[in-house]
């Protein structure tokens, strides 16, 4: 059963860990916090709206530092349904084939499965089966395992790695990742629609004042992010908790909605008083990111849509379309249509990339 006794961390506990940290970090904190860089990373809404992200750079004094390949392990969260399954063995191929690349700091691979029983991907993706949160807890609401799923396996698994990556299904590596983290400071992408500080009154539900400001919670989710192992361990008990007790709080889970277990990591992370470095080169979201430029990760949740001219039609079916969401049945066909001229370099390279993976899948159409 679940003990939610941790919704809001005791002050010991976050000393403890403030202690952790201590010299070894306090300086760099410091260099981070005062380098902080407001850019303007603009993308657009399914409104049309513009949005503006604030981004901590790693400085380059800080880069040159770091020595050897610090490897961590890939972590995907994942159910047993058909939608799940396609996009964890394109996920998996292009980590094989990225993980032996010049500059990859990519280690071994675990697919997290919260179904509570095993399936017939075991013996072609590394698994680890997992609980589902007890009947009706998650309310349909089916990432709420994901924090529970992670508790599980960090207390059941041997992980060789230092560093975690949680990633997630629908990601493809573009290109070999490199370890993103240091030391102490995790590594995570900065979402334009996490907004703290614009949420301050819900959040105070979780982050009381004599936690320090609101603006100490990063804009991330839990993925991607790469972690140390040992804070991880820490966080993902509040990270459930908090997540359990958001989605039971009726005005918290009107207000997040589909991005409540998102709200919750960046919380309880504050909670244990860690701040991220945010990446804005992680990772890439098609249609709105039209360039691959330095970036690591492409992330297929938007639909893609464009007329015969090339031309987006965001929110309206277009003549050309990729949507993950057309195949929640079954995976989408082998040879997927490449669409027309003019359209972006992003979504071009993710149908490319698509291509490829069920191209070279076995029993590709037939699982």
């Amino acid at each position: 059963m679940i003990v939610r006794k941790m919704g809001r961390a005791s002050p010991i506990l976050l000393v403890l860990v403030v202690l952790g940290f201590a010299f070894a970090t306090y300086n760099l904190i410091t260099m981070i916090v005062h380098n902080r860089s407001v850019r303007n990373w603009m993308t657009e809404d399914s409104n049309g709206g513009i949005f503006f992200d604030p981004v901590i750079e790693m400085p380059e004094n800080v880069r040159i530092q770091k020595t050897g390949k610090l490897r961590f392990h890939v972590a995907l969260t994942a159910t047993d349904a058909p939608y799940s399954k396609w996009q964890c063995r394109i996920m998996y191929y292009w980590y094989k084939k990225q993980k032996e690349k010049p500059g990859s700091e990519m280690g071994g691979f675990t697919r997290i499965l919260h179904s509570g029983n095993p399936d017939n991907l075991m013996d072609e993706i590394p698994t680890v089966v997992v609980d589902p949160l007890p009947a009706g807890l998650d309310r349909g609401y089916i990432v709420l395992n994901r924090p529970w799923a992670f508790v599980q396996w960090l207390e059941k698994a041997t992980i060789e790695e230092e560093y975690i990556l949680m990633a997630e299904p629908d990601h493809i590596f573009v290109k070999p990742l490199s370890n993103l983290a240091h030391g102490g400071l995790p590594a995570a992408f900065p979402f334009f629609y996490i907004k703290p500080e614009q949420n301050e009154k819900i959040i105070r539900k979780f982050y009381p004042e004599e936690n320090g400001p609101v603006k100490n919670i990063d804009p991330i989710g839990n993925s991607p992010v790469i972690i140390k192992k040992d804070l991880l361990e820490k966080i993902a008990p509040t990270w459930m908790n908090v997540s359990i007790n958001m989605k039971d709080d009726p005005e918290t889970d009107k207000a997040f909605g589909w991005v409540l277990e998102m709200y919750a990591y960046a919380v309880a992370s504050a909670l244990h008083g860690v701040q991220h470095i945010l990446q804005k080169d992680f990772m890439l979201q098609p249609p709105w990111d039209l360039d691959i430029g330095k970036k690591f990760i492409i992330h297929y949740t938007y639909g893609c849509d464009y007329n015969m001219k090339g031309e987006l039609t965001y929110g309206k079916i277009g003549e050309w379309r990729f949507d993950k969401r057309s195949f929640l049945q079954g995976p989408p066909p082998r040879n997927l249509p490449m669409p027309p001229p003019g359209v972006p370099e992003s979504v071009v390279t993710l149908v490319k990339m698509v291509n490829e993976a069920t191209a070279n899948l076995p029993n590709w159409e037939t699982e």
